[in-house]
């Protein structure tokens, strides 16, 4: 056997970031030398990687020299910039920004999906998925294999650490400052005020509140959530006509993102039968049993890598078209874990 690839963790420090080290330690060993890469101001920081106290290199071309993979958890930009460069210096980069996932050259990968694609990267990138998508898609795949997906209508129910650190930050500080008040929802206007102005990244308080809005603002009035998983889900799947529409809410939970899903088929579907596909698919849980109170639900899945999934029912109007409810912790499968098995499956790549 080969000597164990090497590694590189890019955006070490991040919500993510801590995630995919935390990943590393508990995950089959398959690396050899671990780098962890941020920006200037975090370098020099510690963190335990495998019993191992690493200390954070700064963000520079020489830091992927001899690397063989660069996992990358940074904003668009900084991917757009950094992840080439890390690809000229000789590792594959797999990059959870947005940056790359509709590059034509550029593949984008769920291992439970797609995984012979990693061998398809011209630009030596392989893109992840949103962490919406990748909630709902590894759910929605096998049924398409078992029925033949026409259309997908979606609802998604995010949680705040989609927007990073600042938005569980801002979402604990209105808790704060709303709890014990009865009063507060009864009537309008009283929640932004015990609110204030401390709105983060957000349009309008969460505290005691939905936000049917994230993303920014796309054509038509859409938001780039929305188009995100319309454009992702036609790649994952491999149908570029696939007729989707969504609709981004932002709820106050903090971690875990769950999607309902009205998904139209090219044949007649059966509920039992779509749970015996979705008992036996990889990366899914099967939670449903409404008479016992049995739901997917974000409380149960945060912490967790599969996606939950129930409420499976055939639609009452439709032959064709399964509903059903699925969440996921959109910090690790939606983000750092799918990361880690793509690279995973490079790591054997580079060992065989």
């Amino acid at each position: 056997m080969s000597e164990l690839p090497t590694l590189a963790v890019v955006g070490a420090t991040g919500a993510v970031g801590t995630v995919m080290c935390e990943l590393l330690s508990s995950r089959k060993n398959v690396w050899g030398e671990i780098r962890l890469i941020a920006s200037a101001r975090s370098a020099g920081k510690t963190i335990v990687v495998r019993g191992d106290e690493l200390t954070v290199q700064p963000l520079a071309p020489e830091a992927f020299d001899g690397v063989d993979v660069a996992m990358f958890d940074v904003p668009d930009e900084i991917s757009a910039t950094w992840a080439p460069i890390a690809a000229d210096r000789g590792a594959v980069a797999v990059d959870n920004s947005g940056a790359f996932r509709m590059d034509p050259d550029v593949p984008l990968v769920v291992p439970e999906i797609n995984p012979e694609q990693v061998g398809n990267r011209p630009k030596g990138i392989i893109a992840n998925a949103n962490c919406t998508t990748l909630a709902m898609i590894v759910a929605v795949a096998p049924l398409h294999r078992e029925y033949g997906l026409r259309e997908l209508v979606v609802a998604s129910y995010q949680a705040v650490s989609g927007a990073g650190k600042v938005g569980i930050d801002t979402l604990l500080d209105q808790m704060s400052k709303v709890a014990g008040d009865r009063v507060l929802g009864s009537r309008s206007g009283n929640v932004r005020l015990a609110v204030g102005d401390e709105l983060g990244p957000f349009p309008a308080p969460l505290a005691l509140n939905v936000v049917p809005w994230a993303g920014s603002l796309k054509a038509g009035g859409w938001s780039s959530e929305e188009v995100k998983i319309r454009n992702e889900s036609r790649k994952i799947l491999g149908l570029p006509d696939l007729k989707v529409s969504a609709t981004c809410v932002r709820v106050p939970v903090v971690t875990g993102h769950s999607v309902a899903i009205h998904a139209v088929f090219g044949s007649e579907v059966d509920a039992d039968g779509a749970r015996e596909v979705l008992r036996h698919a990889p990366g899914v849980i099967l939670v449903d049993d409404p008479a016992t109170g049995e739901f997917p639900m974000p409380i149960d899945a945060v912490g967790t890598d599969p996606s939950w999934v129930g409420r499976i029912r055939r639609s009452l109007d439709d032959p064709r078209a399964l509903d059903l409810f699925v969440t996921g912790d959109n910090l690790r499968k939606g983000a750092a874990l799918n990361t880690a098995q793509i690279a995973e499956l490079l790591a054997a790549e580079f060992t065989r």
